[in-house]
């Protein structure tokens, strides 16, 4: 039978006998909530939000939640706007308005919902209007300057692991928390793909230059990082991971966490791994110990090695591939702190 004969003989959709079309619509379901469970549980928990987010609008707005338009995104836009970052409950008090940050998430979250939960066929430019009226208003906001949300995570840097490198204490928690600060900062990392390492993906070079750190789990794709030898010993992320191994006894269970937690009083080191959340209070704990003019969070280090890798004069493609950014992404480009344009400025050799 030749191709164009076997291609007609495929009844088209809806053309199979009402069982087959059921057990077709079941698969398709069963194939949508499987990739769904594949993505990271902070990515499901994020779209999850920002579909609620829709939910109460379209409750509000009396419309089904299947009316994803050009002209329902530009009424959600300006209904966020006038919402609080968290939804109000009993007994607690309305927390600040929502960040444009979080708006423009919730618009892709919304989008991606309606695509993959609802089957609905939506154009690529559907959301443009609403990220104009968006992009608007954040423009009209910092002309009042008026503050919405936390803001961006502050930059961790060089001389702040070296304040808390000097603070942490000469104790199992002290090695451990050194090597995922360093380890943290080496790979440009997020929270989850600290949390989700394992012994085994973090190998000795066969050359003995350093580390390669196999990122399994990531919000956007797995990636390979090498790490190599700092020059500061006390800030080295090798000699720091070597270290923590060594004290916690990890060779021994090569599928275990990388990052275990740690006995509150014992300091034993338990099974189970830290959490992404946990990964970030770390952060914010060692960093209020040191007494940092920043609050770090669980992104200040990605954001720092940004930071110091353009100061350091490196392309920007290494950055990128170091924190699996896209080519070119503008994301990254915005890590920069602001007082990196004291090394690139149009005033050197003028004034």
């Amino acid at each position: 039978m030749s191709t164009t004969t076997r291609q007609l003989a495929v009844p088209a959709p809806g053309r199979f006998d009402a069982a087959t079309e059921d057990r077709l619509d079941r698969l398709d379901r069963e194939a949508t909530r499987h990739v769904e469970d594949a993505r990271p549980e902070k990515t499901r928990d994020g779209y999850a939000a920002d579909w609620n987010a829709w939910l109460r609008f379209c409750a509000e707005a009396d419309l089904p939640p299947a009316a994803v338009r050009s002209g329902t995104l530009v009424a959600f836009v300006e209904w966020c706007w006038h919402q609080p970052a968290r939804p109000p409950q009993p007994g607690r008090p309305p927390g600040p308005l929502t960040a444009p940050s979080t708006i423009d998430r919730r618009l892709s979250g919304v989008v991606v919902t309606a695509r993959r939960q609802l089957k609905l066929q939506l154009q690529e430019d559907i959301a443009e209007e609403a990220r104009a009226l968006l992009k608007a208003k954040t423009k009209a906001m910092a002309k009042t300057e008026e503050r919405r949300g936390r803001g961006p995570a502050p930059a961790l840097l060089v001389r702040h692991m070296e304040k808390i490198a000097a603070s942490l204490p000469a104790t199992r928690f002290g090695v451990r928390d050194l090597s995922l600060m360093t380890m943290h900062f080496a790979i440009a990392g997020r929270e989850h793909e600290l949390a989700w390492l394992r012994v085994r993906d973090i190998a000795e070079d066969a050359e003995g230059r350093g580390l390669i750190v196999d990122v399994r789990v990531s919000k956007v794709a797995p990636r390979v990082v090498e790490v190599p030898y700092g020059s500061r010993a006390h800030l080295c992320p090798v000699r720091a991971w070597r270290r923590w191994k060594e004290e916690a006894g990890l060779d021994g269970d090569p599928d275990g966490f990388a990052y275990r937690r740690l006995h509150n009083r014992w300091q034993t080191v338990l099974q189970g791994g830290l959490d992404p959340e946990t990964v970030g209070d770390i952060l914010t704990r060692i960093g209020a110990r040191a007494a940092l003019d920043i609050r770090p969070t669980g992104h200040s280090p990605r954001r720092g090695l940004v930071t110091e890798s353009a100061r350091a004069g490196n392309p920007d493609a290494v950055a990128e591939r170091q924190g699996g950014w896209a080519k070119g992404s503008k994301v990254m480009r915005g890590y920069r702190e602001a007082d990196d344009g004291f090394k690139e400025n149009a005033l050197h050799g003028v004034l």
